[in-house]
């Protein structure tokens, strides 16, 4: 079988980006059963409540669901287990001071193949207000405007 190659996308948090301000990411490999990655392979899998927990300095995710494999046998895994997380000790121990300070956590943006290998994107994350997320709305909105305003204006459109 031939070796996979760049990068394939099996799911995004989008939810994530909006509720979050999202200061720093790292790309972190994941501790994986053989049912678990083929389970991925078929692009199944969910981040929405995911979080990252840093204990006895190894990073752990929990939350993330994973479904169980619908080939697999005795053998199958557990949809919402922790795993564990493939960081450098530097990298670790960064996101372990910027996540004692006030208000910041660390939440899965990505999951993706890389050259054949499970990859999740993290990102240290700040909770962003109601008046945030509605600021963030408003200013898309204006946005799409502006720029459907510029089209008709090409186009000699009357706007």
């Amino acid at each position: 079988m031939a070796k996979e190659q760049g990068r394939k996308m099996i799911a995004q948090n989008k939810k994530a980006r909006h509720d979050y301000h999202i200061e720093d990411t790292y790309e972190a490999g994941m501790v994986l059963q053989g049912t678990e990655v083929k389970s991925l392979r078929e692009g199944r899998a969910s981040l929405v409540d995911g979080f990252v927990d840093i204990d006895r300095g190894e990073a752990w995710i929990h939350g993330i669901h994973i479904p169980e494999y619908l080939n697999g046998t005795w053998t199958n895994h557990s949809a919402r287990r922790k795993r564990k997380l493939l960081l450098h000790r530097i990298e670790i121990d960064k996101i372990e001071r910027k996540i004692s300070e006030k208000g910041l956590t660390v939440v899965p943006l990505a999951l993706y193949f890389l050259n054949g290998r499970a990859k999740v994107e993290i990102g240290v994350a700040k909770g962003k207000k109601a008046w945030d997320k509605r600021n963030t709305i408003a200013e898309r909105t204006a946005r799409r405007e502006a720029e459907a305003e510029v089209g008709r204006k090409l186009k000699g459109m009357k706007g």
